[in-house]
């Protein structure tokens, strides 16, 4: 591809992105949802003027990992301690509920297999690819809306980090049964290794990073090398232990969201994030899509298949909430919230498609759930926190500035 068309689409993109990003707003919408209905009109699916090119997947990976390092930096620490245990409840139930129900749905459709059979396999790997969430949209709609640090985004993003862990070790359990490449124990092992020296190696960061912003306050080269430090923690998260790059990337944001810089760093990182890289990922969702190849019984599957990942969703995470004390509304907000599926569903799905548990075509199911989630979650969040709710943290908020 020639280096005039690459810069072609980009401005496409650019341009089309934040014009759908602000007719969504004018439809009071989130930005998000008219930047991922831009992707479907000008991708394959509709006018096909704009392809998804390796070079544009490679940019919404970026665009992810800057927005999952920002979430990071806006982390607060104190409520991620209060929500560390429910977020991991949540997360548990939210990925068993999804699993469960997806395999019973493809048994209920394709008929029960015996334990140990391909189908059999193939049913789990198809709960497999319903556990994973993505909480890049999600994070993105609740920092629109001022909800991100409140109890109820934190549990949300704590969950939804803790939820893709799991989701990957269930994973690699599954494909330890089918592959005899798969070691089960080591790759367990590499996730449990990344966290630990996480938390070690990040609190000397945290120590000299903290040192340096102190003798350095507002310089440039502060955002500088903390976009390095999120860099380099994702590729090291995916590289070298089996983790998703988001995860590495959030990670590092946490281990930066304390130092005296931390609000400077993130208003420089979502300047080229909102500009430039979050579109492309946004945008990108849309360009993915392409209906021509579906025939009616993949149809009816893959409705089947987004309701009950949708529901099961919800179900799940919504009503762990509840029993940890949540109201029906808030519980009901995180459900919603952990509903978004996204890249990591793909990079299950990749994995199968290599091993030859499912084929090709159920990439449809996946790829129209990732449409639908991502432009149903925002719209409802939005919804849901318009409600009169008066134990909001936002609310509260509020009323105390007002106070002051």
């Amino acid at each position: 591809m020639e280096t005039y068309e690459i810069l072609r689409d980009l401005a496409i993109i650019v341009i089309c992105a934040k014009g759908g990003g602000l007719l969504a707003r004018k439809c009071k919408a989130p930005m998000v949802v008219g930047e991922i209905i831009a992707g479907l009109i000008i991708g394959p699916c509709l006018l096909n003027i704009v392809e998804p090119t390796d070079f544009i997947n490679k940019m919404a990976e970026i665009g992810v990992i800057l927005i999952m390092f920002s979430a990071g930096l806006e982390t607060n620490l104190q409520e991620l301690k209060k929500s560390g245990l429910i977020a991991l409840l949540i997360a548990c139930i939210g990925v068993l509920v999804p699993l469960v129900c997806g395999s019973l749905m493809y048994m209920a459709v394709y008929g029960f297999a015996s334990f140990g059979s391909d189908e059999f396999f193939k049913a789990v790997f198809i709960g497999c690819i319903m556990t994973a969430t993505s909480v890049g949209i999600t994070v993105e709609v609740l920092k629109e809306m001022g909800y991100l640090k409140s109890r109820v985004g934190q549990t949300i993003l704590s969950a939804a980090i803790i939820d893709d862990i799991i989701g990957i070790i269930v994973l690699t359990f599954v494909l330890g049964f089918k592959d005899p490449n798969s070691n089960t124990l080591l790759v367990t092992g590499k996730i449990v290794l990344f966290l630990v020296l996480s938390a070690i190696l990040g609190y000397i960061i945290y120590r000299l990073f903290k040192y340096y912003d102190e003798r350095h306050t507002h310089t440039r080269r502060i955002p500088i090398i903390a976009t390095g430090l999120c860099l380099a923690m994702a590729y090291v998260a995916e590289k070298y232990f089996g983790i998703a790059d988001i995860t590495g990337a959030y990670i590092a944001g946490i281990i930066l969201c304390n130092v005296r810089d931390a609000e400077y760093i993130d208003r420089r990182v979502n300047i080229n994030g909102y500009m430039f890289f979050a579109p492309m990922f946004f945008v990108g969702i849309g360009l993915k899509t392409d209906f021509s190849g579906v025939d009616s019984s993949m149809i009816v599957f893959s409705l089947g298949f987004v309701v009950v990942a949708l529901l099961s969703k919800i179900i799940g995470c919504g009503t762990v909430a509840k029993l940890c004390r949540y109201s029906w509304l808030d519980s009901l907000k995180i459900g919603v919230g952990m509903m978004t599926r996204g890249e990591v569903a793909l990079i299950i799905t990749n994995k199968g498609l290599g091993l030859g548990i499912i084929d090709s075509s159920y990439f449809t199911a996946v790829i129209l759930l990732i449409i639908v989630s991502s432009i149903v979650t925002p719209i409802f969040l939005k919804l849901l926190f318009s409600k009169t709710d008066d134990n909001s943290e936002k609310a509260i908020t509020k009323e105390s500035a007002n106070k002051a």
